[in-house]
């Protein structure tokens, strides 16, 4: 999958020998077994082009990865502390990597109203205080704080 998502075009059994032979011996069929199998799992879809297939990816690696993530966090009997473990893991450019994703999704409408919850969290007596952190880091969403919540609820000592 890793060639067939690096071209980024529908490629051939041939294509694929040809790249895995510059770093490895490889047979003709097995690289054609495993193009055959990942066809048969779904993952692409060919098309015939005289005696041969073309391969193409059925989606991008990235979608792959989510589709992954997802699976794995369904899987959990606990949504909320898998996340946690799981932001605790992460490096500081991953955490920024997140943020970023947050505000996509969640778009311009939603990010304008950052100041409501630091309102709420100041207003609301001892559950304000909860949230106060997230406050303090400059965050403008409830998702922005949750990648810093585990470092910081464990110490460094958790890692």
């Amino acid at each position: 999958m890793t060639r067939v998502w690096k071209w980024n075009r529908p490629v051939t059994v041939r294509e694929v020998l040809e790249d895995l032979q510059q770093e490895r011996s490889i047979a003709y069929t097995t690289v054609m077994t495993v193009m055959d199998n990942l066809h048969q799992k779904g993952w692409v879809r060919r098309e015939a082009e005289g005696r041969a297939y073309r391969y193409e990816a059925v989606s991008t690696r990235a979608a792959y990865a989510a589709a992954l993530m997802n699976e794995a966090w369904s899987q959990s009997d606990n949504p909320a502390a898998a996340l946690v473990a799981f932001f605790g893991m992460m490096s500081d450019e991953q955490r920024t990597a997140l943020r970023d994703a947050v505000r996509i999704v969640q778009g311009p409408e939603t990010a304008e109203p950052a100041p409501a919850p630091e309102t709420r969290g100041v207003t609301g007596g001892d559950s304000g205080a909860a949230h106060s952190p997230g406050a303090d880091t400059g965050s403008d969403t409830a998702g922005d704080t949750a990648p810093e919540n585990p470092g910081s609820a464990r110490g460094s000592g958790g890692r």
